[in-house]
């Protein structure tokens, strides 16, 4: 069966994203949940880190937080690791805590992968990665930012996901 893929029509160009659905079928399935109900059109990517992540899916413009479905449990024991140009659900403290928000490793980010249990060594999961339109991310880290107390990271020009949809 042929990998899910997802389209993220951003303001700063396209990305095709092909997601791991057999190593994380549960974060999988959250995330397509997310897409198909529209809950990520008009969102923006609300922290950029140059070297780090990019991240979004939970902001609208003005940092208002969306609503979000259920916490979902940690699969990163399971996924792949965190590179450059893959896909990881963002969280808080608490390993299974990830909701509807995500992030771009802009670089190979070893240390949010899985290193054993509890909150310190519980990891991110990659759950995709980027198959076309890293350009696009890449303009995204090179986005000034600014403080939105409490935020850090704020970009300070908006960059919206416009568009999110099966491909």
């Amino acid at each position: 069966m042929p990998a899910s893929r997802v389209r993220l029509e951003t303001s700063l160009g396209d990305l095709l994203v092909e997601l791991f659905d057999e190593d994380c079928p549960v974060t999988v399935k959250n995330f397509l949940g997310y897409v198909r109900s529209g809950h990520y059109d008009g969102t923006i990517f609300h922290r950029v880190i140059p070297g780090f992540v990019v991240q979004g899916g939970g902001m609208l413009p003005g940092m208002v937080e969306k609503e979000t479905g259920e916490p979902i449990a940690n699969e990163a024991a399971k996924a792949p690791r965190n590179l450059r140009g893959t896909l990881a659900m963002a969280r808080t403290m608490d390993p299974d805590s990830a909701t509807c928000q995500f992030y771009i490793n802009l670089s190979d980010n070893r240390s949010l992968d899985y290193a054993g249990g509890g909150p310190r060594g519980a990891g991110y999961c990659a759950f995709g990665k980027v198959v076309e339109g890293m350009e696009a991310v890449d303009a995204m880290a090179a986005a000034p930012t600014g403080r939105r107390p409490p935020h850090a990271d704020v970009p300070k020009t908006d960059i919206v996901l416009k568009k999110a949809s099966l491909a």
